[in-house]
């Protein structure tokens, strides 16, 4: 059949030849589309979220909505820094596996090689065990709350990562043996912060910067600490209540301070340049790149599985987990994906890759009440048809 030139664009679109049109007319399409997504989820004045979609290291959308804080009403934009929660730890695997390029550090070398006077039971805890949850570290947040007992959380002073490592000095065992058993923890990635210190001779922030930030040129990037360094451009946390829709910031908390699990802050912009820092290969080789990107196994050679849900139907098959170093590894939609979530107090984020499909979806939100993953993966249902 021979194309009418003059045939509107919404024909095109429903006969499922956007193929056909020209690249600036399929990312017009798709502005229109993902904006449409977003434009409703916030109100101009209330606290937002940023979006970045990335085709093949190309920015085919980038935008903000609603405000970065509540006094000056500051809208944010593609320069807006988000605390990234979670996400700062495939920040954090990555200075770890600089200093393993460099040969300063092996992924089997023990916590008690790194620190002589920690415990005994840090003698099989490995690197690798702490980058990929198989460490077995008490969670450090219950250990905090259990020291100050029953004093309000805003009277607890900020723990930093020096003081986690001290915390855990003075425990006497871990959860489980390293490596037989995977369990999330923000301990063993507060602990990598302070191996970087170590190793390196470096403050971790500053580490971070001469090494990951400034190579991959990301320039608003910052590894918050108080009174230290200040964020240029800076969103505050929200929370919304369940009362009235009012927001209150909710900034910060007695473990906002901590670094290497979840305290660096970001903007659209420079989550481009870290993609492309990835997509490159500018700081590590691929090969190098390979294990961060392997699914962790348990000493068994076994993988390990997320535990049953409270309601979840018992007889139904354990979910696998699939995590390297920093990042989630579990398809979506039969789609290759590296992921990672975010959360605590005030901020909620995501940063998903289809390295094989070459998309990217940043999302990242000053409220609590807004669910990032889900928002992205709506995103990722526009951009990549279901697989039959």
């Amino acid at each position: 059949m021979r194309m009418n030139r003059r045939m509107p664009l919404a024909f095109l679109l429903a006969a499922g030849l956007l193929s056909l049109l020209p690249a600036w007319a399929a990312d017009e399409n798709l502005k229109q589309k993902v904006n449409a997504m977003f434009a409703g989820v916030t109100r101009p004045g209330d606290p937002g979220l940023a979006v970045l979609v990335l085709k093949n290291g190309r920015v085919v959308f980038q935008k903000g909505y609603g405000v970065a804080e509540l006094r000056t009403h500051t809208k944010i934009d593609s320069k807006t820094n988000f605390r990234l929660a979670s996400v700062t730890k495939q920040f954090t695997a990555m200075a770890i596996m600089l200093l393993v390029h460099d040969g300063k550090l092996r992924y089997d070398e023990s916590l008690t090689e790194v620190f002589p006077d920690f415990p005994d039971y840090g003698k099989t805890i490995t690197i690798q065990n702490l980058l990929n949850h198989t460490s077995g570290l008490p969670d450090y947040g219950e250990l905090l709350m259990k020291q100050y007992g029953d004093t309000p959380r805003e009277k607890i002073p900020q723990i930093k990562d020096a003081g986690v490592l001290d915390l855990l000095e003075r425990q006497s065992r871990n959860n489980f043996p390293p490596g037989t058993k995977w369990e999330y923890s923000n301990s063993g990635y507060a602990v990598l912060a302070m191996v970087v210190e170590k190793v390196s001779g470096q403050p971790f922030g500053d580490f971070l910067h001469e090494r990951i930030f400034l190579p991959a040129g990301m320039k608003q990037t910052v590894p918050y600490e108080n009174g230290k360094k200040e964020v240029p451009h800076r969103a505050f946390g929200h929370t919304k209540s369940k009362l009235d829709g009012s927001f209150a910031q909710t900034d910060q908390s007695p473990t906002s301070a901590v670094l290497g699990d979840g305290g660096i802050y970001t903007s659209l912009e420079d989550m481009a340049r870290w993609d492309n820092a990835l997509k490159t290969h500018k700081l590590l080789t691929e090969k190098e790149m390979q294990l961060a990107l392997t699914p962790v196994r348990l000493n068994d050679g076994s993988q390990p599985c997320w535990p049953k849900e409270t309601g979840e139907d018992p007889k139904a098959s354990p979910r696998p987990v699939e995590y390297g170093f920093g990042w989630f590894l579990d398809p979506y939609q039969d789609h290759k994906r590296n992921y990672h979530d975010g959360g605590t107090i005030g901020f909620r984020t995501t940063v998903q890759r289809f390295v094989d499909d070459h998309w990217t979806i940043v999302v990242l939100s000053n409220r609590t009440d807004l669910n990032p993953n889900e928002l992205s993966l709506k995103v990722v249902d526009i951009v990549l048809p279901k697989r039959p």
